[in-house]
């Protein structure tokens, strides 16, 4: 440093000034500690929004459905690269038709002439029936037994069903 600038940092004078300079800022920064709040008002507000700051709502029609279609000649005809029957496992083969069928049938009673076999009042899937000890009531399902509580039907297989009196039952009958 120079000796001139090095001799005024030395002087008291100097000294003595930068402490009278600093004491001074310290009063007025304490003295005008509690200042003023600038002085805000309530602005008009505006009536139009604001623009965004992107114009996409003019991009929008550039990718609507009906400008790709307009590029893409014979999409219907086109081939597809990505496309390929070669992962899809092979249809399952169906299902067998069904054997048997379920009907609905309900016992209503039974009655017997003086020297006659009985007959038993069947309600077959919706219809009256009437069918002696014997007889066929549906595909394969006869009539075994008739009592006053019960009637017992059985097929060629020698399966029994018991129905109780006014009780509806399912019963399995091979389809013809």
């Amino acid at each position: 440093m120079p000796t001139p600038v090095l001799q005024l940092m030395r002087s008291r004078w100097f000294a003595l000034c930068l402490h009278v300079a600093l004491w001074v800022c310290l009063y007025l920064a304490l003295v005008n500690l509690g200042g003023k709040a600038p002085p805000f008002g309530d602005a008009a507000a505006s009536n139009h929004l604001p623009q965004p700051t992107l114009p996409i709502a003019r991009l929008a029609p550039l990718f609507g459905a009906t400008q790709i279609l307009q590029a893409i000649p014979n999409p219907t005809n086109a081939l597809n690269p990505f496309f390929t029957r070669y992962f899809v496992p092979p249809a399952p083969p169906p299902p067998p038709p069904p054997t048997t069928r379920k009907i609905e049938v309900t016992y209503q009673g039974f009655y017997q002439t003086a020297d006659g076999p009985k007959h038993a009042v069947l309600n077959v899937a919706g219809g009256l029936m009437v069918a002696r000890v014997g007889a066929l009531v549906a595909t394969n399902v006869y009539v075994a037994d008739a009592s006053l509580m019960n009637v017992v039907l059985t097929n060629t297989a020698a399966q029994t069903n018991i129905l109780a009196l006014n009780t509806k039952k399912e019963i399995e009958v091979p389809i013809r």
